[in-house]
């Protein structure tokens, strides 16, 4: 398992808690190639976007910024 499936898959067990999920996602970026970040930014829209939408904004757009 490479790390972007495990980030992947520890995102996934902690979606109950947008605190926990956001402390996770923010990790996890840092681990993470920028080629990886996109599939992780898409992937998080898609599975989460309904949900947490400000929040992956908010956190997609500091990695952006960064």
């Amino acid at each position: 398992m490479n790390m972007l499936e495990y980030i992947k898959m520890i995102l996934d067990k902690v979606s109950f808690d947008k605190v926990l999920f956001e402390k996770e996602l923010k990790k996890g970026l840092k681990e993470l190639l920028p080629a990886e970040m996109k599939e992780l930014k898409n992937w998080c829209y898609e599975k989460f976007g309904k949900v947490y939408q400000t929040m992956l904004n908010k956190v997609f757009r500091r990695v952006e910024l960064a």
